[in-house]
């Protein structure tokens, strides 16, 4: 089957303008299109499923072309070019690494699907540029703070940048004011208690409250 998609210039201009990407790990896959349903209820329009949900990249095959319109679909977790291909063939619009692997990259590229690499210091952070990344997750951002993106970009201007881990829903538009494109959330968005409870309305609503973070953060910027 051939997957449609978005080349990767039109997909990394979406992300940024979506600002958020919801980041799904889920314990059990079958509740996987509920927290979808919920997070595009809340304006979430850029998902990752993490190759650590059971079977996911069946699942991103399964989801992929049930996704309306102005929706992107990504994969995360993503270690290695075999799963890069597996996940891509799927239906994988992005890529996400938590670590700096330039055959992932290499794979992603040839095949047109934009690459996102996790980084923690400039030093890698610009590698990761210059390798070909187009976004450049900073990760884990929980002991850097919205400051580190802002000294980065100082000098390095250039980059896009987008935090993962330790973005929350009320440090989110701290981020995007400071620099990032877009932010990265996980189980602030979709915790697992949240998820195992079955309060999908409370996925939702914190959805809505990131989205609107985001969007007062450049606002307020503009």
């Amino acid at each position: 089957m051939t997957i449609a998609r978005l080349d990767r210039t039109a997909t990394v201009r979406a992300i940024e303008t979506f600002g958020v990407i919801g980041v799904i790990r889920l314990k059990v896959a079958g509740r996987l299109q509920a927290v979808v349903d919920a997070l595009a209820a809340g304006g979430v329009r850029a998902l990752e499923v993490t190759m650590t949900v059971p079977g996911a990249v069946d699942l991103i095959r399964q989801l992929a072309p049930t996704l309306p319109g102005g929706f992107l679909l990504g994969a995360g977790t993503v270690l290695d070019a075999t799963t890069a291909r597996a996940v891509i063939e799927a239906g994988a619009s992005f890529v996400v690494s938590p670590v700096l692997r330039p055959e992932v990259i290499d794979v992603c590229h040839e095949r047109g699907v934009v690459a996102v690499p996790g980084c923690f210091s400039p030093t890698e952070i610009l590698a990761a540029h210059e390798r070909g990344a187009d976004i450049v997750k900073v990760f884990p951002s929980t002991s850097l703070g919205p400051a580190f993106i802002k000294d980065v970009l100082g000098p390095l201007p250039h980059l896009k940048l987008m935090p993962t881990g330790g973005v929350t829903l009320e440090n989110a538009g701290a981020w995007i004011a400071a620099g990032a494109v877009a932010v990265g959330l996980g189980s602030a968005l979709v915790s697992a208690a949240l998820v195992d409870q079955g309060r999908f309305d409370a996925v939702t609503e914190n959805a809505r409250r990131v989205v609107a973070a985001v969007k007062a953060a450049r606002s307020t910027a503009a």
